[in-house]
């Protein structure tokens, strides 16, 4: 006898070996309607260097759901090839006026402990950057004091989280101008990598051309800011009949990643850790959490709520 869990494990193994065997050259993406149709808004041979807008043919058909105050969610099925041939994009798009954010520290006894069951009542809650073994990646700031330095690296990003509110964006692995400021109007900070959009919409060289991660296909975690300045959110989630599969590693290639990001309409893009480590929580508006967990503990947690004292930053 088989555990439920094993047996899962290997019918997705077969569903995968059974996708086959898939190229980059010139791979797709289209969102799965309910007719059963698709619509296509990604080809490989024709992505764009720099996303200018949001594409409609994806974004337009996004339904958005309330969440707590400052915060939608949505799912769209999408279809890639081989694996990736039926996926979930889980969707949160959140308001940084509305919102108070904090890093949560979650090691204990030496070990990244921290999963969304730890969330609470929290509107959103997610794990954040790349780890190292049992560390963070990278910068790391939290409640004004640098709790790590920063790392290096040229397809590294990171987001300040600054004392009005106001959410900042560093392109690339210097952040010495905002690392003095940590005390002062710097709340909260992280790095992660590889960054999927950088300037204005602009795909790195390295991810267009699939040098990184070019073909590797994985469950996927990215973080964004649109040109609204809201947080993006996106969590891919395998979607096939067998117990257990949403959480395992299946999903699309860093270029998908990055053209999910664009034709939602993200300027600024990157990847958090994905894989079994990949998982979030959302409050919807009845403030019962819905959540996409993952299979390993980790030791960074990004997590927002209400703006202390309610209403909106006070500078906003």
């Amino acid at each position: 006898m088989i555990g439920r869990a094993t047996a899962g494990v290997i019918a997705v193994a077969l569903f995968a070996a059974a996708a086959g065997p898939v190229g980059h050259e010139d791979t797709t993406l289209a969102v799965r309607l309910h007719s059963g149709a698709s619509r296509l808004f990604w080809r490989a041979s024709r992505a764009p260097v720099r996303w200018t807008e949001a594409d409609a043919t994806l974004s337009g058909l996004v339904s958005w759901h309330p969440g707590q105050p400052g915060v939608e969610w949505a799912t769209l099925p999408i279809a890639g090839q081989g694996e990736a041939h039926a996926l979930t994009l889980v969707l949160a798009r959140i308001d940084p006026r509305a919102m108070s954010f904090d890093l949560v520290w979650g090691i204990e006894r030496d070990r990244p402990a921290w999963t969304v069951d730890r969330a609470g009542d929290a509107a959103l809650a997610l794990n954040a950057g790349m780890f190292v073994e049992r560390l963070p990646w990278g910068w790391v700031v939290m409640n004004g004091r640098e709790r790590l330095p920063p790392g290096r690296g040229p397809l590294s990003s990171a987001i300040v989280g600054l004392a009005d509110g106001r959410l900042a964006w560093v392109d690339g692995d210097d952040v010495s101008a905002w690392r003095g400021r940590a005390g002062g109007d710097v709340r909260f900070a992280f790095q992660s990598y590889p960054t999927l959009l950088a300037g204005d919409g602009e795909v790195p060289v390295a991810v267009r051309d699939g040098e990184i991660d070019g073909a590797h296909r994985d469950a996927r975690l990215a973080l964004g800011l649109d040109r609204q300045e809201r947080l993006l959110v996106v969590l891919t989630r395998l979607d096939v009949p067998i117990p257990g599969a949403d959480r395992l590693p299946f999903g699309l290639t860093v270029p998908e990643m990055a053209a999910v990001m664009g034709a939602l309409g993200a300027r600024h893009a990157m990847l958090l850790d994905g894989g079994i480590s990949a998982q979030l929580a959302i409050s919807d508006s009845a403030g019962h959490a819905k959540e996409w967990k993952g299979l390993r503990k980790v030791p960074l947690a990004l997590v927002a709520g209400p703006v202390r004292g309610g209403g909106t930053h006070p500078d906003k």
